[in-house]
């Protein structure tokens, strides 16, 4: 039992490059634009940005005592109030 090779046309050849070179590019293009995206310098700092994000005060004080902390009165807030 022999194999039989079909002969690709040599536009086949140029096709078949010209893909593979568009496929390398389209994945280093993409890659590029994701990681200057995710990794773009910035000056907020995860202080500034805690009021936005961060849970209320009821739930924090409530996620403290059920897993064993400790809440305390006495620390500076004034940050989350931008």
């Amino acid at each position: 039992m022999r194999i039989e090779v079909t002969p690709l046309p040599w536009w086949g050849y140029i096709l078949f490059a010209l893909a593979v070179v568009v496929a390398i590019y389209g994945f280093l293009s993409i890659l590029g634009v994701e990681t200057r995206v995710l990794t773009r310098r910035t000056d907020r700092t995860a202080k500034d940005m805690y009021g936005d994000y961060a849970d209320s005060e009821r739930k924090q004080r409530r996620y403290a005592r059920q897993h064993g902390g400790q809440w305390r009165d006495g620390e500076d807030n004034s940050s989350r109030r931008s």
